[in-house]
């Protein structure tokens, strides 16, 4: 009995667990490159410890020993690599440093400088262990964090719509690898808790090839689609000059009888072409390629000054979208292009054999006039998930059945002390030391 309820949990809170939308996969062969920057960095903020003067009297012999400064420091054996459990691990053996200071010594006797080298030598390592270790713990947990703090987790993508960054449960650590799964999803702004149920394909990580790998679902694009559906962004409406001559003429030509019948005064009047996205657009990816459905409604009519519009026609659209994703510098970018279209009369049978002359007249319309502003919106990009001063490269998108994978490597765009020190807590140096854990521990 007791066996049957542990299970009967274990598939509840399975059935209740949100699946991501997008996941990333950071492999052995970015840790090189991390390492290197890291190391840098670390290095840099050692040379700039103040260590204190070591001064005193010892029987017959009185010492100063003062402004002591780092002139060089060398890890000669560093090894970054992961670790089940733990994640990251940095281990640094066989460093050396270098040191300048100035000293001051009196003594009554002779033949004692074995005793003075293994006293300063012995000093000057209590003082390094007392500033060097705390040095260390506040670079890795205050100042590496504040590097952190700078990936986007909840952010807007423009002025209708933010992304939802959120980690969905603790980063998993193996011998060659670490994986984070991410919430992945879009919002309208103005409706901050609203969230799209994921339903889709997880997106899945097999590869290692590559420093990064990041996965996204159809719910990723699809959340996307419907946040900008919800914020009324999928709408366009051409008046007058804005309608194309050419297809104005063909629009004046085709409905000129429904024109004469309903109101002959207004012949001359501008000609409004307005289209309105009726649903969601649907995101569809596979090995073969990703495609977007949209349905849409098209309505023409007379738009006279000072007067109630004289509506036309009303039709509805059905077309299909490529898309093709690309990734440059840290954003993930999409491209557009009309594939399939048809229109159709809402009324009558009759009346979609009588629209089948606009058919190519409105599909290069959209070509034309619509898809490159849509394409415009979407190549800004969406961010990644990754710190400030990284850059993704040489990347390759990936299509499978139900989500696509971008491999690429990492580019330092930004030195790591320069993204530190812009983004350095406020009295960092003076607020990190009390609360510094003892030498002996952080040594350990």
């Amino acid at each position: 009995m007791a066996l049957f309820g542990a299970l009967l949990l274990a598939l509840l809170a399975g059935a209740h667990a949100e699946l991501p939308g997008c996941k990333t996969r950071v492999t052995s062969q970015a840790l090189e490159l991390v390492k290197q920057e890291g190391l840098r960095f670390l290095e840099q903020e050692l040379e700039t410890i103040t260590i204190p003067d070591l001064r005193g009297r010892e029987g017959h012999f009185y010492y100063n020993i003062s402004e002591v400064k780092v002139t060089e420091l060398q890890l000669t054996s560093s090894e970054l690599h992961f670790q089940p459990e733990q994640e990251l691990v940095l281990q640094i053996s066989n460093a050396s440093l270098g040191l300048r200071f100035r000293r001051q010594l009196l003594y009554w006797f002779l033949k004692i400088y074995e005793f003075l080298s293994t006293f300063i030598t012995s000093g000057m390592r209590f003082l390094l262990n007392q500033q060097i270790c705390p040095v260390l713990y506040h670079a890795g947990m205050v100042l590496l964090n504040s590097l952190l703090d700078t990936v986007p987790v909840r952010s807007s993508v423009d002025e209708l719509v933010g992304i939802d960054y959120s980690l969905l449960k603790d980063p998993v650590a193996s011998d060659s690898n670490l994986d984070m799964v991410f919430r992945g999803a879009f919002f309208p702004l103005a409706e901050g808790n609203w969230s799209l149920p994921n339903r889709a394909v997880e997106p899945q990580l097999q590869d290692e090839e590559r420093m990064v790998y990041v996965a996204f679902s159809e719910f990723f694009f699809d959340s996307a689609m419907e946040s900008y559906f919800r914020a009324g962004a999928l709408q366009l409406s051409l008046v007058g000059d804005k309608v194309p001559h050419d297809l104005d003429m063909l629009l004046r030509a085709t409905y000129f009888g429904s024109i004469v019948l309903l109101s002959p005064a207004v012949i001359d009047s501008p000609l409004k072409l307005e289209l309105r996205v009726l649903a969601p657009p649907r995101c569809t990816i596979k090995p073969s390629g990703t495609t977007v459905s949209v349905t849409a409604s098209v309505t023409i009519a007379l738009v006279p000054p000072d007067q109630p519009e004289v509506q036309l026609s009303s039709m509805t659209m059905d077309a299909r979208l490529s898309a093709k994703m690309a990734l440059r510098g840290k954003a993930l970018r999409t491209q557009l292009d009309l594939r399939r279209f048809r229109i159709y009369s809402n009324q009558s049978a009759l009346e979609s054999l009588a629209l089948i002359p606009l058919q190519a007249p409105l599909k290069t319309m959209l070509q034309i006039g619509v898809m490159p502003m849509l394409n415009e919106r979407m190549w800004r990009g969406v961010q990644i998930p990754l710190p400030e001063g990284i850059n993704f490269v040489r990347e390759v998108v990936t299509n499978h059945a139900g989500f696509l994978t971008i491999g690429a490597d990492l580019h330092f765009a930004k030195g790591l002390r320069e993204v530190i020190e812009k983004n350095r807590p406020a009295d960092t140096r003076d607020s990190w030391a009390p609360g510094a854990p003892p030498p002996s521990t952080t040594a350990a």
